[in-house]
Parts: structure tokens; sequence; C-alpha cells
């Protein structure tokens, strides 16, 4: 079956930085977008940023334009998430979610989730 897992998450300092990763198996990755989203207790799920299934296109949320680079190793069946610059405002669970057919914000036009991963940033 199709399984995502996320990695990397963690508690850090306002200012510093953590990469996620989102390794995925049962699934013909190179066919895939992949979506990062985030979701703080109380709050719904937020679209983060997206990358289509060869890279070449690629949309972020203002909240994290300039500081969040996603970017994907279809030879490694895994997607990224560079988090430099951190605000306390970006805590949150990080997910990442495959979608077959669309190149989508919208967190319902993903078909495959991963379990999420920490990110605390303290102020």
């Amino acid at each position: 079956q199709v399984q995502l897992v996320e990695s990397g998450g963690g508690l850090v300092q306002a200012g510093g930085s953590l990469r996620l990763s989102c390794a995925a198996s049962g699934l013909t990755f190179g066919l895939y977008g992949m979506g990062w989203f985030r979701q703080a207790p109380g709050m719904e799920r937020q679209f983060v940023a997206i990358i289509n299934s060869n890279g070449g296109m690629i949309n972020y949320a203002d909240s994290v334009k300039g500081r969040f680079t996603i970017s994907r190793d279809n030879a490694k069946n895994t997607v990224y998430l560079q988090m430099n610059t951190l605000k306390p405002e970006d805590t949150a669970v990080y997910y990442c979610a495959a979608s077959r057919n669309l190149y989508s914000r919208a967190p319902q036009n993903y078909q495959h989730w991963g379990q999420g991963t920490q990110v605390t940033v303290s102020s």
C-alpha cells in the first residue's frame, strides 16, 4: 500500500532552520504532485508548498515564500521542505501528501497522506 513517511521535525529556536523529508513507497512517485501542509492546534490544515511531478512547477503559501524551499528527488522517491528563518508561527504538525491528477493547493485533492512530523519553533 501507499506509504508517506515524514521525518526531520523537531524543536528549533526562532531564526533557525530545519529540513523535512518525506519518503514515498507503494506508488509511482514520478507521476504524483507532492504537497506540504501544516496544522496547528485548533486550526484547519493549511497549504504550505507544492511541487508537480517533474519538479517544473512550484508554488508556496505567501506566509512561507522566500523562507521555505520545496524540492524532490524522483530517483529516491522523496520530497523535501527546507525551512529557513523559522518563526514561532510556523509551529505545527507538517504533513506531506500526494496527488495523482491535480496540481492543487486544496487538501481534498490529495489521495495519500503521511502521519505528520512536529515542528516547534521557540521564541
